[in-house]
């Protein structure tokens, strides 16, 4: 569809499908860079039991400081240019089991919501 053409697009009548937490297959998993800076985060492409097709998770809730916080799944490195040991991410990878970034692949994976109601991965 052109960009002119959407000018003429009128307003539906179906609300976006909100997806309970569930038990989710990753299927895949890619970097990419996002925001402004262009920093690099971890995204899995996940089979959801409730939906046809696979949905992206980029970030986690899990326990730091005695409380419950999510962040994304960024890719923080330290001076050895290794996955810096406290991060959402190693925190997460540790949770799963895996000992690198490709080691998610067909992992089955606990999710929740985060604050805005969007799924993150659960590692709590």
């Amino acid at each position: 569809m052109e960009n002119q053409e959407e000018l003429k697009i009128g307003i539906g009548n179906k609300e976006a499908v909100t997806l309970k937490p569930a038990n989710v297959k990753i299927q895949d998993v890619k970097i990419e860079e996002v925001g402004i800076k262009k920093g690099k985060k971890v995204v899995c492409l996940c089979k959801h039991p409730d939906n046809e097709l696979p949905i992206k998770i980029s970030a986690v809730k899990y326990e730091t400081k005695g409380k419950l916080e999510t962040a994304g799944l960024w890719i923080n490195l330290d001076s050895d240019k290794l996955i810096r040991k406290s991060s959402a991410l190693a925190v997460f990878l540790n949770s799963t089991g895996a000992k690198t970034i490709e080691e998610l692949k067909n992992k089955d994976v606990g999710t929740c919501t985060d604050e805005k109601g969007y799924l993150c991965f659960k590692a709590y």
